[in-house]
This record gives structure tokens, C-alpha cells and sequence, in this order.
């Protein structure tokens, strides 16, 4: 069963943030824990303005997120791992050479829409980050129907 999930981007204040709320409310109610961390988190930031403004407009509250770093503590926690793009699998898998026991728990959020990446949108207009939420709502989805369950009801859209 995957009870732990870690959500992975770069800085951890954009897409990781949205991915990992997304989770906790499509999977409310379960026993799934989900939280977000970057490959070179800006440590203790809050989501970035757009991601909270985005989220907000989607009825779905990032005020409180702040930005960790993706540690081998973390990654050893978690039953599955998931990454926004390339980049990051090509980090993650950096690191499962020193920890292979880590290897089978790493995906691409993406995967089971053509292992897509979601493009970063960091300092890019607000319309790159509504298109980057509207990706991993979609992703989400699928991990969520994938892990056995059901996104629920309230599926963020707006």
C-alpha cells in the first residue's frame, strides 16, 4: 500500500506545493500522507504569489506551504516519489545510486499521460501557472484512480 507520498520540483514554492495539496484533498479522508520538497528548495519560502493566487481561485488555500529540501530522510519515508519532470528523475536517480532501495519508488507525475513533464512556471506570466495547475490536477487525478482510489468530488477544478 502507498501511504507516503513526497511530490519533487526544483524550488519547491511552484508546481511540488500544488501537486501536494492537490493530493491531501483528493485523498481526504484516507490514510495516503502526502508532502512536497524541492532538489534545491528555497528552504522556509512560501508558495510562490501566483501558485497561491491560482490555487485560491481553484477554492484551495497554499498560504500556509513552505519550502523544504528534498533530504534522504524524506526520500527513505516515502512508499512512492514523484517527480515533475525529467530533471528531477535524472536527480532522484543521482541519489539512488548512493540509497537503490529508492529506485522502484521513483515516477514522473506525468506517467500515465505519455510520462510527461509539467513545465516550470516560475517568474512566467500568471497564465503559465494556471496551465501547470491544470496539468497536475489531471495527473493527480490519475495517480489517485492508480493508488485505488477516487479523486474526490470537489476535484479543485473552478
Amino acid at each position: 500500500m502507498l501511504n507516503r507520498v513526497v511530490i519533487i520540483c526544483t524550488g519547491n514554492i511552484c508546481r511540488s506545493p500544488m501537486a501536494e495539496i492537490l493530493f491531501r484533498q483528493k485523498l481526504a479522508g484516507s490514510k495516503v500522507d502526502c508532502v512536497s520538497a524541492g532538489t534545491h528548495a528555497m528552504v522556509g519560502h512560501p508558495a510562490d504569489e501566483n501558485v497561491r493566487e491560482v490555487m485560491t481561485a481553484h477554492g484551495l488555500d497554499a498560504s500556509s506551504h513552505r519550502s523544504q529540501q528534498a533530504t534522504s530522510q524524506l526520500l527513505n519515508w516515502a512508499d512512492l516519489i514523484l517527480a515533475l519532470d525529467q530533471t528531477h528523475v535524472d536527480w532522484l536517480n543521482g541519489v539512488t545510486l548512493k540509497a537503490p532501495h529508492l529506485r522502484g519508488r521513483v515516477f514522473k507525475l506525468g506517467k500515465w499521460n505519455g510520462n510527461a513533464d509539467v513545465e516550470d512556471p516560475y517568474r512566467k506570466p500568471r497564465s503559465a501557472f494556471e496551465r501547470a495547475y491544470l496539468e497536475i490536477d489531471k495527473y493527480v487525478d490519475k495517480w489517485v484512480e492508480a493508488m485505488g482510489g477516487a479523486p474526490t468530488a470537489k476535484s479543485g477544478r473552478g
